[in-house]
C-alpha cells in the first residue's frame, strides 16, 4: 500500500524539479525529518490533495 504523507506545490515546473532535486540528494534521515515536521502522524494525504 502507498501512501502521500508530503508534497509541496510550486508556481512553475522548473521550481518543482529544482526542488525534488535538492530532496533528492539528502540522506533518508534529512527525508524522514522533513515528513515528520510537516505530518507527524504520517496521514495520508491524497483526499488532500485531491480538494485543490
Amino acid at each position: 500500500m502507498k501512501k502521500l504523507v508530503y508534497y509541496e506545490g510550486f508556481h512553475s515546473i522548473e521550481e518543482a524539479i529544482a526542488r525534488e532535486k535538492q530532496i533528492k540528494a539528502g540522506s533518508r534521515k534529512k527525508k524522514i525529518d522533513l515528513i515528520q515536521k510537516l505530518n507527524p502522524n504520517w496521514r495520508d494525504l491524497t483526499e488532500e490533495i485531491m480538494n485543490w
